[in-house]
This record gives C-alpha cells, structure tokens and sequence, in this order.
C-alpha cells in the first residue's frame, strides 16, 4: 500500500495554493485584461491532474513504472529542450529574450521541470550500478563520471545559455552532488565538482550583462550590512555606488513586514497590488506571509518538511539502491528550490525565478512535482 500520509499532505498543499494563486494575481487579472478566474481555474485544472497522477501511480508497481516512464520523460524533455532555442516564436515562447515554453492549446510546457525529474531518474539508475558498494581511486571515479558530464555539459549550454536560466543548473549540481554522496562517492571527488562548478558559475556570470545587473542589485541590497563589518577604508574599497534599485527584495520584504505574525488575511495584502511582480510565481512565500502571516508559513513549512521526512523514510526503508537514490534526489530537488527561493526574495542570494514546490502558479511546475510525488508513492508500495 502507498503512503497515505505523503499523499494526503501533498493534496492540502496543492488545494491551497490554488486559493492562494485566487488571492495573490488580483493585479496580473486586471493589468493583462483576463478574467477574474483566469490564473485560478489554470492552476485548478494543473492541481486536478497532478493529484490524478499522484493517485494513478500509487496504484503501480515501481517495476512496471519506474524505468520505463523515467527514461522516457527524460528523452522528451531533453529533445524539447535541445530544440526550443530553433523554434519559432509562435511555438516557444520567450522571457527576457530566452525560451522557456512551448506553447501548447491552452497552455505552456517547461520543459526543464520535467527533465529534472528524468536527470534523477539517470543519475539513480546509473549511480546504483557505478559507485554503491564499490571503492574507487579519484581517477577512476571521474571516469566513472564522464557519462553524466556530458550529459550535464549539454544541459548547461541550452538551460545556462540559450535559456538564461542559471539557477536551474545549479540545482540540478546540487542534486548530481547530493545523489554522488550518498552512493558512496568521496568527498574530494565532489569537492573538485563543485570547484568546477563554481568556476562556470563565475565564468557564467561575468561574460553575461544582465547577471552582472542582478549581482549588482544583489550586492547593493546588503553591502551596507556586510561592510559594516569591515574597517572604514577597507569597506570604502569595497562599495559599489549607484547600484540599481533592488525593489523585488524591498517590496518582498515590506510584504512579510505587513504580514506580521497572523497575516492581512486572504485578499488584503496590499504589496501584490502592482507593487511586487510576479507575487503570485517566483514571489509567493511573501505573498504568503503578507496575507497569513508568519504562523501560516510555519503550517506550510510543516507540512513540507514532513512530506521530505516521510521520502527520506521510504528512502532509508526500501531494499532497492536505485529507488532509494531517487527519493533522495527528489527530496534535495524540493528542499533546495524552496531555499532558493526564500534567499532570494530575503535578499541572502540574488533572486532566481525558482517555482515554490507545492506552492507557485505553474501548470508544468505543479504537475512535475505532482510526478515525482507519484513516482516516490509507487516506490513506497514495496516497502512493509
């Protein structure tokens, strides 16, 4: 029998942000003219057929499932995702000059959402067979390596470059370090991963003019507080003048403020009025907070954190090393997007569009995280 407990918070979770979507895209409805259910009856339709799929897949043996459905979601979204920078602009569509969707009728496809999902799926199958149970010398664990080296290098250039989204492919290293370390690689294996990684990062960022824009914003939200650590000269040195208006952080900010501890309650945050873009996507933790305050983003906390605690048990219970590697990997894909989210919007890292597990507006978000739940609920009907 699936997990009952995984599947019943997951549909409280989902149920609730299509109320909370209601509530926060009150100024997108009326700015772009949509009707006043526009974005609600959209992610109520994402939110029906994701707990489907969440339902369809308890019901399946993980044998008859796993590979094959992995493998497959995999293939396709890595084709789409290959494909979309060659696409007209009729099919894909654009954001900040870079293609993300596929336009489909009546609604958009992501699919890096969903690639993320089938990488998991790879980096499970392939790391149970090449590292668990086995000692490596650090040349022949990077050997071992090559395969999902390429693979990620593909990912790095059309998501990093042609989509302009970095903060994907950070996650998804955080997740190919993660999986690495709990399949018995060695630290300094990892260790020499991440410096190389570190290094794109950096590289990616100072050959690129609007992430420069976006540290620089970044850094001017928080010098003041982080040189005044510093002696005078030294701090002097290190400021950066006339930075860009880091208002996404400040309108963010003044949000949870207003919420307080119990909140505006539903429909009276007053930031979402035109104030704060996207609050009802990339910023709806302090759409969250605004309008239920601190004790309403403790209940959703609590509810995530005891979705991850039930998949790392079935993790840690079932006898199977690929299904356990998977659960690992979903739980560090869910628990690192929200971090990187709630940093941005707090000004901690320079903000990414990371979607809120269970939470942000996105039809390809919801369903994708709809899968991976489902995926990890087929996997809990082997285990006792």
């Amino acid at each position: 029998m699936a997990d009952k407990k995984i599947f019943y918070f997951s549909v409280f979770v989902l149920s609730f942000s299509t109320v909370l979507t209601y509530s926060l895209s009150v100024y997108a409805v009326d700015f772009y003219g949509y009707g006043e259910f526009h974005f609600f009856i959209r992610q109520l339709f994402a939110v029906v057929i994701g707990i489907l799929i969440m339902w369809i897949f308890s019901q399946i043996n993980p044998s008859k499932l796993f590979y094959s459905f992995g493998f497959l979601i995999l293939f396709v979204s890595m084709i789409l995702i290959i494909s979309m920078p060659f696409l007209p602009d009729s099919i894909a569509s654009s954001a900040g000059g870079a293609k993300r969707w596929i336009r489909l009728p009546g609604f958009s496809l992501a699919p890096t959402e969903f690639f993320k999902i089938g990488f998991i799926v790879f980096l499970a199958w392939s790391f149970s067979r090449k590292f668990v149970g086995k000692k490596r010398t650090i040349l022949s664990e990077f050997s071992a390596l090559i395969p999902y080296l390429l693979v990620f290098s593909i990912i790095i250039f059309f998501i990093a470059s042609a989509q302009n989204d970095l903060g994907q492919v950070v996650l998804m290293a955080i997740i190919l370090s993660a999986m690495l370390f709990f399949a018995g690689g060695s630290l300094k294996t990892i260790g020499i991963l991440f410096s190389l990684a570190l290094a794109f990062m950096i590289t990616s960022i100072i050959t690129s003019d609007h992430r420069i824009a976006r540290v620089k914003t970044w850094w001017g939200s928080i010098q003041d507080l982080v040189l005044s650590i510093f002696p005078n000269d030294l701090a002097q040195r290190m400021r950066i003048e006339n930075t860009p208006e880091p208002y996404q952080v400040f309108y963010s900010i003044s949000a949870m403020d207003n919420g307080g501890i119990f909140g505006t309650s539903f429909g009276n945050g007053v930031i979402k009025l035109g104030f704060l873009s996207e609050v009802h996507t990339d910023a709806v933790l302090a759409g969250l907070i605004e309008e239920q305050g601190i004790i309403g983003f403790v209940v959703f906390l609590l509810l995530f954190a005891l979705i991850l605690h039930r998949i790392l048990k079935i993790a840690n219970r079932t006898k199977n090393n690929v299904y356990s590697l998977f659960c690992v990997g979903v739980t560090v894909m869910f628990s690192v997007s929200l971090l990187i989210n709630a940093f941005g919007i707090t000004g901690i890292i320079p903000i990414k569009g990371m979607a809120v597990p269970f939470l942000s507006y996105g039809g390809s978000a919801i369903i994708a995280t709809c899968i991976a739940i489902g995926m990890v609920l087929s996997i809990s009907r082997t285990i006792k």
